[in-house]
């Protein structure tokens, strides 16, 4: 199974932070928040990995993390998104790369307070189609940000994106199990209204097929990009219990 670590966008919900660098450089405790997503990868005993980025610091990812071999990684390949042209499409840049093999891609501002191993071993004994992860999350203000699952015995139905009324009391965190006929999916996108390719079509396509599973993560998950407050609320957690435990 491979690994695609999407760490582009302009990273505007941080500014004035992200000004003068990409988002998923900043750090989070005492490290780049890239690192997280990496040793999420590396823990689940994944360890083939391409990172996907874009923007005018894409460089300084080379910089920093190199072959991955530091990282734990075997292999570290990297792909630049010309334009922000939304998750799908910077999932499309590793079709080469995954080589018709299962994929699990991660959004590098995603941080989890215990490891994903579990959900890619599930993963690898699923005979097809794709996997989400969802969170728990309480507050219905917060979930109208998020996108949120429509659950009907133990299924998902659909996948609302900002829903005004939230089905479920669950978010659709940043990581997503493919096998390889997602790049037959990607072709077939329309950008949305935002004049993106959307994730969140990508996996109604496997819901539409009754192809998608799901697992609820245990403890913590916070998406580090999602406003200046998640970014010190991901710092102040992290500093005080870690990650990928």
């Amino acid at each position: 199974m491979k690994g695609v670590i999407l760490a582009g966008g302009q990273g505007t919900r941080l500014d004035p932070l992200t000004r003068i660098t990409n988002k998923h450089l900043l750090p989070v405790y005492d490290r780049p928040m890239v690192s997280y997503a990496i040793d999420s990868l590396v823990r689940a005993g994944i360890t083939d990995v391409m990172l996907v980025t874009g923007g005018t610091h894409a460089g300084e990812f080379l910089r920093l993390l190199g072959n991955g071999h530091e990282w734990g990684l075997d292999r570290l390949l990297y792909a630049y998104q010309a334009r922000p042209s939304g998750i799908a499409d910077a999932l499309s840049l590793a079709e080469r790369f995954v080589q018709g093999d299962r994929v699990v891609v991660l959004l590098a501002d995603n941080v989890f307070e215990r490891s994903i191993r579990t959900s890619v071993e599930r993963f690898r004994e699923q005979e097809q189609g794709a996997r989400i992860l969802l969170a728990g999350v309480e507050d219905p203000a917060h979930l109208r940000h998020l996108g949120v699952p429509r659950l009907v015995d133990g299924t998902v139905q659909e996948i609302l994106e900002k829903p005004d009324d939230p089905p479920s009391a669950y978010a659709v965190t940043g990581v997503y199990f493919y096998d390889p006929s997602v790049f037959e999916v990607l072709p077939t996108l329309r950008p949305s209204g935002r004049g993106e390719l959307e994730i969140t079509d990508v996996n109604n396509h496997f819901v539409r097929c009754g192809l998608m599973e799901y697992d609820v993560i245990d403890g913590f998950w916070g998406d580090a990009g999602e406003s200046i407050d998640a970014y010190y609320m991901v710092n102040d957690f992290v500093r005080q219990f870690g990650a990928n435990k």
